[in-house]
């Protein structure tokens, strides 16, 4: 993105990362824009890049914490590939993200950080400003730390509270460049901080000297602005994924009538949905901070039987530790959302890093013949409808449903029309009728399978449930070879006739060709970008992305069978794919697979894309 001489330059879409040591308050920077993008009526996505280590060496490449914000006039799928303007704390942060800016980027720093010791930490062996690393960039240098403490002098506040304010003298300076108005932000600090006044007048002091320096130097002689985007007319809020499937939860539970209960473990990157629950006791909702992951879904279990919306919300580790009561939720057919986070493993691996492979896990880790719904949000704000729906499935055909997410999703934001909740789709439990004559407790709706939800203490309506095989229709527990077989594959069926009540798989672009390119959960928005833009380029292209894993949609083998090459992109080693070679053997797949703990960037799809054509 170069400058030009005009004073103000539209730009349909730009980049920025801020990024500084962990302490540096880089998220909060990055959100408060966020948050200014939307008020701007941008369209936008984000992405947070947190260290591994909780408490990562200061000053060093590990500590480096990222926020990438992509936003524009037009749609915006993805978090952007390289940033145009990189806001880098310390020479660690710097050197960190060299590798992921344009060639043209405008780089500001803080000079005060920018010292001997600090380029030893962060393995420099000679200043980078000087060595011609920085060639070919707009290098904007500021004494961030000195004019920080200068702006709160006159509030008598000690040198290092002062400091902890200069990601706001840094963000003051980006809201000049794409001339956004402090405002809004001036009144996030008064109610964020409000029984403090001396933080939220040093906050609003900060942003603004950051604002008006910028405003007073030669590098900043042209500004940039970027149009609203054509949104259509409602209520929008700036969302993350963990926001939104608390949101979704909570609006299945108002839809259905039903109390909703959060039985859960915190564990990143999954914490915020409990924390977020925890906030709306006001809507009937109980979220349960559980000593463990095992105690977290019994409990959730517990509140399936006694008639409430079950969920329980993990990320991979947790997920292996609920798989025995996954298994009982399957025998005893009681409805439960079990929401999973995925990040980068196995063991505690790359906990603040994302991935897609928790996926067989989620399919098949229990003992046992245990078919359970799996379905993966696309987006941050699709979370809310997949959280909703998994609801709805799990509630309307008394089965478990793990919903997949990801750490890129989950932390991630994007602009969220909220919807009224009445114009959702509704949400009808089988709840059976106090005394209902005909009631036995494993007597099946004949086109789903499903069997009624009995609440305990419901007059007339008595019945076993546990863990021990149950006989066909009456319930009891039964050892009997030949109806244990019946009762496995009724239950696999029941699981395989949801295919009748979700969507069939759309493709995008011509409805067949040379090329299917297939993906699934959260890689959605930078593959669509990548089919668009070789399209327009004249690329014969198709994408067909998955939302729904178990059971796949009914017209799958149908779309395969129009195309020459199929390609499947995801974030692991390749499950995905070989879940369609198990249930679609008849195709030649391909796979391109990324294990890096980072997304797929638009640039490298594309160039694979072009290449596996000219095979």
């Amino acid at each position: 993105m170069a400058l030009k001489k005009d004073r103000v330059v539209e730009l349909e879409n730009a980049v920025i990362r801020f990024a500084g040591d962990s302490g540096d308050g880089m998220q909060l920077t990055g959100n408060l824009f966020s948050d200014s993008t939307a008020f701007a009526g941008n369209d936008f996505a984000t992405f947070p890049d947190y260290p591994a280590e909780i408490r990562a060496p200061q000053g060093t490449v590990a500590g480096v914490s990222g926020f990438q914000i992509h936003f524009g006039h037009s749609d915006i799928h993805t978090s952007g590939d390289l940033a145009d303007v990189l806001v880098a704390m310390n020479p660690a942060s710097l050197k960190a993200n060299m590798g992921w800016i344009t060639k043209e980027a405008i780089i500001i720093v803080d000079t005060d950080a920018f010292i001997e010791k600090n380029f030893n930490k962060a393995g420099y062996k000679n200043d980078p400003r000087k060595d011609g690393s920085l060639v070919g960039h707009q290098v904007v240098e500021a004494p961030i730390t000195t004019l920080t403490r200068e702006a709160v002098k006159e509030l008598h506040i000690d040198n290092k509270s002062a400091q902890k304010s200069k990601n706001m003298f840094a963000l003051g300076m980006v809201f000049y460049m794409f001339n956004r108005d402090c405002k809004k932000t001036h009144e996030f600090f008064e109610r964020k901080f409000k029984a403090n006044p001396i933080v939220v007048k040093a906050n609003q002091t900060v942003l603004t000297a950051g604002y008006h320096f910028a405003h007073t130097i030669e590098a900043f002689a042209n500004t940039f602005k970027i149009e609203p985007a054509p949104l259509d007319k409602g209520l929008y809020r700036n969302v993350t994924g963990n926001l939104a499937t608390a949101w979704g939860l909570l609006a299945a539970a108002e839809r259905s009538g039903l109390k909703l209960f959060l039985g859960s473990y915190p564990i990143t990157p999954a914490s915020e949905i409990l924390q977020e629950l925890s906030r709306h006791k006001q809507f009937s909702a109980i979220a349960f901070q559980a000593e463990d992951e095992i105690a977290g879904i019994v409990s959730t279990l517990g509140a399936s039987f006694a008639g409430a919306l079950p969920v329980t919300s993990t990320s991979g580790p947790g997920l292996s530790l609920k798989s025995e009561a996954i298994g009982l939720a399957v025998m005893t057919e009681l409805p439960i959302v079990i929401v999973d986070v995925q990040r980068g493993g196995p063991s505690t691996g790359l906990p603040t890093k994302s991935e897609q492979s928790d996926l067989m896990q989620a399919l098949f880790g229990r003992n046992g013949e245990a078919p359970v719904i799996v379905m993966a949000a696309i987006s941050s704000s699709d979370c809310f409808y997949s959280a909703y729906e998994a609801a709805k499935l799990s509630l309307e055909h008394m089965t478990p449903v793990i919903l997949l997410t990801d750490g890129s999703l989950a932390n991630g934001s994007e602009v969220f029309r909220v919807p009224h909740v009445a114009d959702l789709p509704s949400i009808t439990p089988p709840l059976v009728e106090a005394n209902d004559p005909n009631f036995k407790p494993y007597l099946r709706d004949p086109k789903k399978l499903s069997r009624s939800w009995a609440i305990p203490g419901t007059e007339g309506l008595r019945h076993r449930i546990g863990g021990l095989e149950k006989e066909n229709i009456s319930g009891n527990v039964s050892q009997d070879p030949l109806n244990h077989q019946k009762m496995s594959k009724i239950r696999e069926e029941k699981v395989n006739r949801i295919a009748n009540y979700i969507s069939e798989l759309d493709v995008i672009g011509e409805e067949e060709g040379e090329l299917l390119v297939v993906s699934w959960g959260g890689t959605y928005g930078v593959m669509l970008t990548a089919v668009e833009e070789l399209r327009k380029e004249g690329i014969n292209i198709s994408m067909a992305h998955f939302k729904y894993i178990k059971p796949l949609p009914k017209n799958t083998r149908e779309v395969f069978a129009r195309f020459k090459k199929i390609l499947v992109c995801e974030i692991n080693l390749g499950q995905f794919v070989n879940y369609l070679r198990m249930n679609f053997p008849e195709y030649n797949y391909h796979q391109y697979n990324k294990l890096q703990g980072l997304p797929f960037m638009v640039t490298e799809l594309k160039e694979k894309f072009t290449d596996f054509l000219k095979k």
